[in-house]
Order: C-alpha cells, then structure tokens, then sequence
C-alpha cells in the first residue's frame, strides 16, 4: 500500500463526513421551520423552547408534525430508492418514477379503492392500500426487469422503453377508475396524483414507517455489493457477489419503499432523480455514503417543497408533486443534454 495514500484518503473521507453532517443539520433547520410555517404560524422560539400554548400544541402534535414526519419518511424513501435504481442498472436516468414503479403502485392502489368498494381497506385497514402499492410497484418491476432481459444480457434501452410504455398503461387504467369514480372518489384521485401531504395521520405513518424503514436500511446495507456491481456482473461474480441474487433483493426493497410512499402520498416525481445525482456531484459516487446521504438529502427536499406548497396560495395547499415536478423537469433536461449534447455536436 502507498504510504501517501492515508494523507490522500484522510481529507477526502473527512470531507464527505462533514458533508453527511451538512445534511443531517439542513434536515433539522428545516424540520422545525416545516413545523413553524403555514397558516397557522408557531414561532421557532416557542417550539424550541417547549412554552406552546394549547391551541398550538394541538395543531403541532395532531396537525403539524405528522405532515412533517410524513414529508421526511417519503422524501427519504424516493431518494433512496432512486440511488439504489441507479446503481443497480449503473444508469443515472434510472428512477422509480420514470421506469413505471411508481405509476404501477399508483394503479393499484386506484384498483383497490374504486372497485373494492371498501372491502380491502375496511379489513385490512391503511396496510391494505401499502400492500396493494408494494404488489403494483413490483410487478412493474419485474416485467421491465424481464423486458430488460430480452436479449439475453440486460439492456438499460430496452428497460427504459418498457418502462414508458408500462407506464402509459398504468396512467391509462388510473384515468379509466377516476372516469367511473363518483364525485368523492374524483376530488381524492385529482390531488392524490398530483401527490399531496395533507391527509398525513399518525397511523399513516406508522404503516409507511414499518414498511419504508426496513427496506431502506436494507438497501444501505447491500451499498457494498452495488459498488462492486459498477465493475460489471462478470467481474462481480468473481469478487463473491451473487447479481442476481442482489438484483431480486434491490427490487423488492425498491418496490416496497415507493409502494409504500406512493399509498401514503400520491405521486410525487423526480426525487428519486434528482436528489441522487446532486450527491453524487458533492461526495461522489460511492453507495456506501451516496445511500444515506439521498436519504437525508430527500427528506429535506420535500420538506422544503411541502413547507412552500403550504405557503404559496395559503390559506389554500399546492399539491407538493407539482413542486418537485417543477425542480425536477429542468433538472432533468439539463442532465440529457450535458451527457448526449457531446455526441451530436451540440
């Protein structure tokens, strides 16, 4: 081993140390400034010194930090489930969004709530709509998995394609249930596509908690394995890494954690995109502080999304997805042209 290469690898990890304690400190400024905000305003000072009165402990513990958590819980798991997409297709355009996850879970759920007529959620409750998500979210998955595998070896084109046209079809049968939805049914599915944090309860999140947490830890403890996978499936096979093995494992904990999301919070998109490659820029590509990272990165996104989407029409709501969608969009454009602008002259 070089002697120099502690001088060199020293700064280096205490720079990405310092940038994961960034994050966690803008996750908590913008924690309590969610709190604060909206139309009911609690000063900063009151919350950080605990002397509430009980009109705002009310609308703190019952209103406030159920949203707040919510925000935090979503923005993390779409994050996350965005870098581990990435690293597993060792393609930056990959997101659960963009490849049909999402609208896949999204339909389901629509299935669930239009033509059960209740049955579902009245016997199983909100786990009834994650577990509805979950299995949306992964049949998609494995069809563009399968789809990807066309030719034998897995083709990043071919799974972008299956992705647009799964996803077509899932947004197809969701404009189908909301054409037969009655008014009730209409006004939910119109703000629950365009994602929205306003239904946030505490069972809620404890239903997304006990799905998300699991299968996000999950996803940072095969980091390791990933960054190997960045060699190729050859090569990883000869380093002790069992692909495919990895790749059933990284979907299913990806299906489970936009699943889950997306029954709590409608769709909201580009969180998965953006978030990692903006890590990716600060600290590099490694999964094993690219993971946590998107995850703190993406709970305080959305937090700050949903905290300007309480504010921009109050005392009305903006639904949080077209904020992201808004970030998302160019962010988007700007990525296709600075990797393909190159290759055509432009």
């Amino acid at each position: 081993m070089n002697p120099l290469a502690k001088y060199i690898t020293l700064p280096i990890l205490q720079v990405k140390i310092s940038a994961l304690l960034g994050l966690a400190l803008l996750l908590f400024l913008l924690i309590v400034i969610s709190m604060s905000v909206g139309v009911f305003s609690i000063p900063v000072m009151d919350l950080l010194t605990g002397t509430l009165t009980q009109q705002q402990e009310t609308v703190l513990y019952s209103i406030r930090l159920p949203r707040v958590l919510l925000a935090a819980l979503v923005g993390a798991s779409l994050a996350v489930s965005g870098a581990a997409m990435q690293g597993l297709f060792r393609n930056p355009l990959a997101d659960p969004g963009l490849i049909g996850i999402s609208s896949g879970a999204a339909f389901a759920v629509a299935i669930v709530i239009v033509l059960s007529g209740g049955l579902i959620t009245g016997l199983f409750g909100l786990y009834g709509l994650s577990v509805a998500a979950f299995i949306g979210g992964l049949l998609t998955c494995l069809l563009i998995f399968r789809f990807a595998q066309l030719t034998g070896s897995f083709s990043v084109t071919y799974m972008l394609l299956a992705g647009i046209a799964l996803n077509a079809l899932a947004f197809a049968g969701t404009g189908f249930l909301t054409y037969m939805s009655d008014d009730q049914q209409l006004r939910t599915f119109t703000f629950w596509t365009m994602g929205s944090l306003a239904s946030a309860l505490w069972p809620s999140i404890i239903v997304a908690a006990t799905i998300i947490l699991p299968a996000a830890f999950w996803l940072s403890y095969k980091a390791r394995e990933l960054n190997i996978l960045l060699l190729g499936e050859h090569e990883a096979q000869h380093l002790g890494v069992d692909s495919e093995r990895l790749k059933r494992s990284v979907i299913i904990c990806t299906a489970l954690c936009v699943g889950a999301a997306v029954a709590v919070s409608g769709i909201i998109g580009f969180v998965g995109l953006v978030v990692p490659h903006l890590i990716r820029l600060t600290i590099g590509p490694d999964n094993r502080l690219l993971i946590p990272a998107s995850a703190l990165l993406g709970a305080a996104l959305l937090l700050a999304a949903d905290s300007f989407a309480r504010l921009i029409v109050s005392p009305a709501e903006m639904p949080v997805g077209i904020l992201t969608s808004l970030i998302g969009g160019p962010f988007f454009l700007w990525l296709l042209v600075k990797q393909y602008a190159g290759r055509f002259g432009i």
